[in-house]
């Protein structure tokens, strides 16, 4: 049985998948900039490569407030590879949200803030997803 809880859950669930979707893409995008200056400078082809394949992961701990490398990690492709992976959670998430949303109208909940919110994102992120099909 649906209840407000679970649609408030479930609308932040896709609130927060959006957020790390635009964030991944920003990472792509910085990341690329990166490597276009390091081209347009006519960097180390070796120094292009790395760039383009490695960032290095720095931890800050708390208590000292010193920088530690911890190790590195492929920045850009691993964002590149989240995109789509972010789509196909979005679009269960939406599914799941729909279906959520439909259970509480069919039992009389049709007003609230909560169902509201839910409308309005389902509609938001609809638009997104005819955006990027076009």
């Amino acid at each position: 049985m649906a209840t407000l809880r679970n649609l408030k859950i479930k609308t932040s669930s896709c609130k927060r998948i959006v957020k790390e979707l635009h964030s991944y893409g920003k990472e792509v995008e910085r990341e690329a900039a990166k490597t276009a200056e390091m081209k347009g400078k006519g960097s180390d082809p070796y120094d292009l490569k790395q760039q383009s394949c490695y960032c290095w992961v720095v931890l800050e701990l708390a208590f000292s407030g010193s920088l530690f490398e911890v190790g590195r990690r492929k920045c850009a492709a691993e964002s590149r590879m989240m995109i789509p992976d972010c789509h196909k959670r979005l679009e269960a998430a939406l599914a799941d949200l729909k279906a959520t949303l439909v259970e509480l109208e069919e039992s009389d909940r049709k007003e609230g803030p909560e169902i509201e919110d839910a409308r309005s994102t389902i509609t938001e992120f609809a638009q997104l997803f005819q955006a990027t099909d076009a």
